[in-house]
């Protein structure tokens, strides 16, 4: 049943990518263009796979740790798509929380980052997102989640502005533990983050 249901949806999103390409005025039986609404069906597939799953699944597993401190995974690099002109906004996210007692592998919290990247998304709804994946997924003490990403929105029309980037924050749980995932991330990103102390 499944893929029957999604060979339903490449193909009316082949349509829909076939009917795009003459409505601006292009000949959609030309070489190059012959295959392209298969290849954007396949394509969309990989960039919204994140629609319907539940992030949480990937932290259900944990361990049990004698650690309270501070816990940092830096420099996540994603991209997502943003809801209001379908083009991509990339960037790298920041995740600290405090455990009280269960820690989970690494590359967990780097999964659910992309999971709730990869659908139709604006960033800070994302940023909020994986604050409460994490809160409610691990009983931690403090999330503190950063997100700085340049939209293509704004890069490739509008206003036209490359370089420029959004910062986004998130914070969950208790305020002094916030304020030493805000510190511990910010000492390894002053640059990026100075805006945290204005």
């Amino acid at each position: 049943m499944k893929s029957n249901e999604n060979e339903e949806n490449n193909r009316i999103i082949q349509s829909a990518i076939k009917s795009i390409l003459e409505s601006i005025g292009e000949d959609v039986t030309r070489e190059g263009l012959l295959d392209t609404p298969k290849r954007i069906s396949e394509l969309y597939s990989e960039l919204f796979s994140g629609v319907g799953q539940d992030p949480k699944e990937f932290l259900e597993i944990g361990f049990s740790e004698n650690y309270y401190d501070p816990v940092l995974l830096t420099n996540i690099s994603f991209f997502s798509i943003c809801e209001h002109h379908l083009l991509p906004f990339i960037g790298k996210a920041h995740i600290g929380y405090i455990p009280q007692g269960k820690v989970v592998g690494v590359s967990k919290l780097a999964r659910v980052v992309d999971v709730l990247a990869k659908r139709p998304q604006i960033q800070e709804r994302l940023t909020s997102q994986i604050a409460d994946t994490i809160n409610a997924s691990l009983d931690a003490l403090s999330v503190f989640v950063v997100i700085s990403a340049e939209h293509m929105c704004m890069t490739l029309r509008g206003v036209e502005k490359p370089g420029a980037s959004l910062t986004t924050f998130s914070e969950r749980g208790d305020s002094d533990g916030v304020d030493k995932l805000r510190m511990a991330i910010y000492s390894e990103y002053p640059n990026e983050l100075e805006n945290m102390n204005e």
